[in-house]
């Protein structure tokens, strides 16, 4: 587990008794601490804040203020005989009230809390009849009793409670009515944005038979609806397919091809289905779709993942969408028949991307034997692949690294603000990264940070979604990902490195009950101040956690019921209906739209404080 920001409120836990840092039950003039049992009934365990101590220039251990949330008292070490610690009044600068986090080897989640002055860490004392005595003595990376766990409060939210009437019986028989809160909540007076209630605006492109009988003929590939989406057949995305600067209902119809609905600029669709394109020759559930402007002409493009290759359809300037190169394959690779290497959308992710900064985009991929990358010439050809790969690393085969899609996000990300992308992966132990050096060669993987691997507890892509963004607004991306503990943010220095990661929201994690299974997560400016929110479909509603503009998240906020996996949210399931955040009618303001069973469902930003119910 990362090291909570001070934000947070947490107790702390010793790993060997499981009871929690405190007082003692009939606390003392001393202050001493102890861990002891909270019996139900009574006071709750203590709570206590980080604060990060400013470190001396050249200093690079981080040290922190423990900090009790409730009376303000400070973890503190008097250097008494016994070597006891206590909670004392604060004091600036004081050195014994200043302790360093030291991660346990091979243990995630778990610390060493080592003072500052003399590098004791807390240890147990004899226990005693109803507490144990915490003490501060050398460290024994054996002694179980000095490793020590950070468990996070309940997040907290806002939200109110719906009122309906309850009959209420009398007496005599007779029955009347009292308003009652409910089980249900809906946005809170002050919710921001404020959106609309869930319509259905489209009787198609549902999953129910009389909707078109949509369904995902594999694993679901774009679930966010960001740039760099590949979708299968029978998925439906939202992307502006003609350059205007509108979202249209976009999908891959069996027998048909791509279809696309216009989107009208008022939060509705057109009801028909215009044909893009026809399928590809021998069409294969296998073939991946997307849509992008590999011309620069500002029109974007139909591009194809199909057994023989990469296949273009260019856009015209009057929409219509004709094949490229004659109807061949514009390469011969990336495709997922044997005559292009057998790439298999399970082990071998593949993206569209400017990789050198010369504005055209490249086609790239991470193959069994490492990262391949084909780079578009300035007349729109892309060059063949090398007999070599680019880089042997990050590849599916144990020599390239053992890299699995399932488990291991990779990216394509400039981390040093030179215009070229570098590869960021997310394997076991952490993070790598290979940076793109002038000529266009990559360096050699660097180990950059031991957090966000399955050895931290970042099971799988699903259900520990991971990203590369400017959480700041600025230039520079930060790696922020929904972990087993809530939300996690390590800025980025602009080098290639990575600052320590923080637990900066205690939610919208496992540990809070969000799982991919169910709850799409992800990250859209959903205020128009430039930053990325944090956008949750929950159980019973959305949530949305606004960007502070520092890389800390505030409290979700419910902003919209509907859309939710509970029946009385909607029963929407990530495997049947796909739901995205963006702009559908042109206000610059993000809006919300799902594709359920009857049909297409809008809820729009209404970006007041009026809302309908």
């Amino acid at each position: 587990m990362p090291v909570p920001t001070e934000e947070l409120k947490l107790q702390i836990v010793n790993a060997a008794t499981g009871q929690a840092l405190g007082a003692k039950a009939v606390p003392g003039a001393d202050g001493a601490l102890v861990v002891r049992d909270f019996p139900d009934g009574g006071p709750s365990p203590e709570q206590w804040q980080l604060s990060p101590v400013q470190a001396a220039q050249g200093q690079d251990d981080q040290s922190y203020v423990i900090r009790n949330a409730a009376g303000g008292k400070v973890l503190d070490d008097p250097a008494a005989a016994d070597r006891g610690v206590r909670q004392w009044d604060a004091a600036a600068g004081r050195k014994g009230q200043q302790w360093h986090l030291v991660p346990v080897e091979g243990e995630a989640g778990l610390y060493f809390i080592e003072g500052a002055t003399d590098g004791k860490v807390l240890d147990l004392d004899d226990p005693g009849t109803e507490h144990t005595r915490v003490v501060l003595r050398e460290r024994d990376d054996s002694a179980a009793g000095q490793r020590w766990r950070f468990v996070t409060a309940e997040p907290e939210r806002t939200s109110d409670p719906v009122l309906r009437y309850a009959p209420l019986s009398h007496w005599n028989g007779r029955r009347s009515w009292r308003l009652a809160r409910s089980t249900a909540l809906r946005p809170a007076p002050g919710a921001s944005p404020s959106f609309s209630d869930v319509l259905l605006v489209l009787r198609r492109f549902g999953s129910d038979q009389d909707a078109g009988g949509w369904q995902r003929a594999g694993d679901p590939r774009c679930p966010s609806g960001q740039p760099g989406w590949w979708a299968g057949l029978g998925e439906r995305v939202l992307a502006d397919t003609t350059g205007a600067g509108l979202a249209d209902i976009v999908g891959l119809k069996p027998g048909k091809g791509t279809v696309a609905s216009a989107g009208q600029g008022d939060g509705t669709f057109a009801d028909d289905e215009r044909v893009l394109h026809p399928p590809t020759p021998s069409p294969s559930p296998k073939d991946l779709w997307t849509l992008a402007d590999t011309t620069g002409n500002g029109r974007p493009d139909g591009v194809v993942l199909a057994a023989d290759g990469v296949r273009l359809f260019l856009q015209d300037e009057k929409g219509r969408f004709a094949p490229a190169a004659g109807g061949q394959p514009v390469l011969k690779a990336f495709g997922h028949g044997p005559q292009a290497g057998a790439w298999q959308a399970d082990k071998h992710p593949r993206l569209l991307a400017d990789t050198t900064g010369s504005g055209r985009l490249d086609i790239a991929g991470f193959h069994d034997d490492g990262f391949r990358v084909s780079l578009q010439d300035a007349d729109g050809t892309f060059a063949p692949l090398a007999g070599e790969p680019a880089l042997k690393a990050f590849g599916h085969d144990e020599k390239a690294g053992g890299w699995r899609a399932d488990k291991h996000p990779r990216f394509l990300a400039d981390t040093t603000g030179d215009g070229r992308l570098d590869i960021v992966g997310f394997h076991d132990d952490g993070v790598w990264i290979a940076l793109q050096e002038e000529d266009g060669t990559f360096a050699e993987p660097l180990y950059v940070l031991d957090d966000f691997g399955t050895d931290q507890e970042w099971t799988s892509v699903e259900e520990c979604p991971r990203f590369l963004i400017a959480t700041t607004g600025g230039e520079g991306v930060d790696i922020v990902g929904f972990g087993p503990q809530g939300v996690v943010v390590a800025r980025g220095r602009g080098d290639g490195t990575f600052e320590p990661s923080r637990l900066v929201l205690n939610d919208f994690g496992s540990a809070q009950g969000w799982t991919g299974k169910k709850h799409p997560r992800f990250f859209a400016d959903v205020t128009g101040d430039g930053t990325p929110d944090i956008v949750g479909f929950g159980d019973d509603a959305v949530w949305v956690s606004h960007n502070r503009g520092d890389g800390h998240f505030e409290r979700a906020q419910l902003v919209c019921r509907g859309f939710g996996y509970n029946d009385d949210a909607g029963a929407w399931r990530v495997e049947h209906h796909p739901r995205f955040v963006t702009d559908i009618t042109g206000d610059g303001r993000v809006d919300i739209v799902g594709f359920g069973g009857p049909g297409v469902y809008v809820a729009r930003n209404l970006h007041r404080r009026f809302r309908t119910r």
